[in-house]
């Protein structure tokens, strides 16, 4: 077979993450850019709050795209118990600023397929991190 039918992330989807995300965040109390990608790492949806840092923005997409690129979770590379200075540096550099090794974006997956990532910019890691899991629970 030369074709393959996959599910694909919709833009009525991706809003659909990124409303939960951001009433998550509400709650937290945290000003932040949250960013939804399909799975090539193509923008689909995006909101900044009023009063998040500009800088949140690129960050917010580079987490996105790098977790639906890499089809994992962002964060130390090879992983958090076995850090590698180098990987953890030369894959952003490697791949144009595509990727990052800090926490804070996740793959998007429907039926164990990755279909899109999320990348949410604004609290520390950790809180980055449990913004977006608030998101992904909007697809279950």
């Amino acid at each position: 077979m030369l074709t393959k039918n996959v599910p694909k992330l919709t833009y009525e989807g991706a809003r659909a993450i990124l409303e939960a995300t951001a009433s998550k965040a509400r709650e937290m109390g945290l000003s932040l850019s949250v960013a939804i990608v399909d799975d090539g790492g193509h923008l689909l949806a995006f909101a900044r709050r009023d009063d998040a840092k500009p800088s949140t923005v690129k960050v917010a997409i580079t987490k996105a795209t790098s977790a639906a690129l890499r089809r994992a979770a962002t964060g130390p590379l090879p992983n958090e118990q076995d850090v590698s200075l180098l990987l953890s540096l030369g894959m952003p550099l490697a791949s144009g600023g595509n990727l990052t090794c800090v926490r804070g974006g996740l793959p998007i997956q429907w039926e164990g397929i990755v279909i899109g990532g999320i990348g949410i910019s604004g609290g520390t890691e950790a809180q980055d991190e449990e913004i977006a899991r608030a998101g992904l629970l909007e697809l279950q």
